[in-house]
């Protein structure tokens, strides 16, 4: 294992571990690209698309939304 590499094990339920095993063959993958595509997704799609809303937008936009509460609720009727 080279020095730009971490081993991790994460625990998973035993009947979707023996799904992946069962891919892996079929598929011709190794059983860790399975859970580095995750990861590499989450990290580069997942959490940054949480954050595209500027903290400010974000309050100002809420700051509005308490503002106008009655106009709101009255146009949701």
């Amino acid at each position: 294992m080279s020095a730009r590499t971490k081993k991790f094990t994460p625990e998973i339920d035993a009947q979707l571990y023996d799904e992946l095993i069962a891919t892996a063959k079929k598929s011709g993958t190794r059983k860790g690209m399975f859970s580095k595509r995750p990861c590499v997704t989450t990290c580069t799609t997942l959490v940054p698309s949480q954050h595209l809303v500027r903290p400010e937008v974000m309050d100002t936009f809420e700051q509005s939304v308490a503002r106008n509460r009655d106009l709101l609720e009255r146009l949701a009727k």
